[in-house]
């Protein structure tokens, strides 16, 4: 849950004060580990960094201010960014200056205390003082740890709580299993297999693009900042900046608005869906250049742009407008957060666009093609719904022609190659847990099946 801080301009200073000795910090650590094994070969762990705290307090008494459980969350950040490196999920940590350091963490309810009960109160913080927060959460508990945040000239507190997991999922389960296929023009199509429905992308960035290209026009006509000449930001020009970021901000506020309400219209109506498994990062990826090889003997080759480039630049937009990882991640949480069933179909493997919901015949579609007409049984549909329906068909294992089933099928197939983790042992554990996640799909499918035909009779 996140609040709103609202600190006077004393706390003001007091928390703009510990956010840069938390900067230092970090920066601190991450020099210590690369010297250290540059110079001595020595690789520095957390555990030592966490046990130099107090040498390092008596020499930068201004720590000492700082609540040690706070500084040590700090160091495990170097070692998380570390760790990342190491397994190949991350670039290589880099020091980070004040505007790219957000803010710092209190671990346990030692550093923080929070009066409230789920809606507005006050934040005590240790070595800060007392705090009014605003905001509401959804669920309230027990508060275990306290992130403080700076975004866009507000401070934010995040805060964990322990809940009971009888406050999470509700009594009843609602009824319904239902395929959705995300799109550019109709964000969702969705389908229970008779009904259907289409939400047409909000579009959020594209109504407001035309103010973003003015204000950014006004921006690049001011001075910027330039390190290797050593210029400095104008006035005008940060205040260019700021107006640049608001209108940005605003667009991605509304952008999360609005896949919350979808997903909670989703959830509060089915308890089982299935969707296509996709990798935005290598759908909105630029266009590659082509290579053309003029003559062999000579062997003289011409590069040149890719076809169709500011096409791809139109539609990676149009992509992220929509906000595809967004909607999937959280219409995921949600209706795992009650207790349903969240299928990825693998696209490699069963080709929902190209497939036939009603007879499993395959036949390839160019995008431009958006409505399906099958050319052996006839049945004709809308493209996007009828992916939709062959995901939920493939999710429920009826669907005809592929003799597909959620138990027996690859649930790590995806649209794009992924890195394998290595070590046998932890590749043993994953498969494992894939044939369990997906006999615990099929128990539930049966489940809500079941219910369903309970309440029909």
């Amino acid at each position: 849950m996140t609040f709103r801080l609202y600190p006077n301009e004393k706390t003001k200073s007091i928390l703009r004060y510990h956010r840069k000795l938390h900067k230092d910090l970090y920066n601190a650590a991450v020099n210590n580990r690369f010297t250290q094994y540059k110079t001595y070969n020595h690789k520095v762990d957390y555990f030592e960094q966490q046990n130099c705290l107090p040498a390092f307090k008596e020499v930068w008494i201004e720590y000492k201010r700082l609540p040690s459980h706070a500084l040590q969350a700090t160091l495990k950040r170097v070692d998380f960014a570390f760790e990342r490196w190491f397994k190949g999920l991350g670039k290589r940590p880099r020091f980070k200056s004040i505007r790219h350091y957000s803010g710092w963490t209190y671990p346990d309810c030692a550093g923080f205390k929070v009066q409230s009960d789920g809606e507005n109160g006050y934040l005590n913080l240790s070595k800060v003082g007392r705090i009014q927060m605003r905001g509401q959460a959804k669920y309230w508990g027990q508060p275990t740890t306290c992130t403080i945040l700076y975004r866009n000239g507000k401070w934010y507190a995040s805060i964990t709580v322990k809940i009971l997991d009888q406050v999470l999922k509700p009594d009843i389960l609602p009824i319904g299993a239902v395929g959705i296929d995300l799109g550019c023009k109709s964000a969702l199509s969705i389908t229970d297999g008779e009904n259907h429905q289409q939400i047409d992308a909000p579009k959020f960035l594209r109504n407001a693009e035309h103010l973003i290209k003015k204000v950014s026009k006004e921006k690049r006509r001011k001075r910027a900042p330039n390190k290797k000449k050593k210029i400095l930001a104008s006035r005008r020009f940060k205040k260019a900046q700021a107006s640049v970021g608001k209108l940005t901000r605003k667009v991605g506020n509304q952008r999360q608005n609005w896949v919350h309400q979808v997903a909670v219209e989703i959830v509060s109506c089915s308890s089982f869906i299935a969707t296509e498994k996709l990798e935005v990062k290598n759908m909105t990826a630029k266009a590659k250049k082509a290579t053309v090889v003029l003559g062999v003997s000579t062997r003289v080759q011409l590069r040149q742009e890719g076809k169709r480039k500011k096409q791809k630049a139109g539609l990676n937009k149009s992509i992220l407008d929509v906000g595809f990882g967004m909607l999937r991640s959280t219409i995921k949480y949600k209706i795992e957060q009650i207790g349903g069933v969240f299928v990825e179909v693998p696209t490699r493997q069963v080709k929902p666009s190209q497939t036939c919901p009603k007879c499993g015949n395959k036949h390839k579609k160019t995008l431009d093609v958006r409505v399906h007409e099958c050319g052996v049984c006839g049945y004709l549909q809308d493209r996007d719904i009828a992916a939709a329906e062959v995901m939920l068909y493939w999710a429920k294992g009826i669907l005809p022609g592929l003799g597909t089933s959620l138990a027996d099928a690859d649930l790590t197939s995806s649209t794009s190659r992924t890195r394998k983790t290595a070590g046998s042992i932890r590749h043993l554990g994953e498969k494992k847990r894939q044939k369990s996640q997906s006999n615990f799909a099929i128990n539930k499918l049966e489940d809500v099946e079941t219910s369903s035909d309970g309440v029909a009779s």
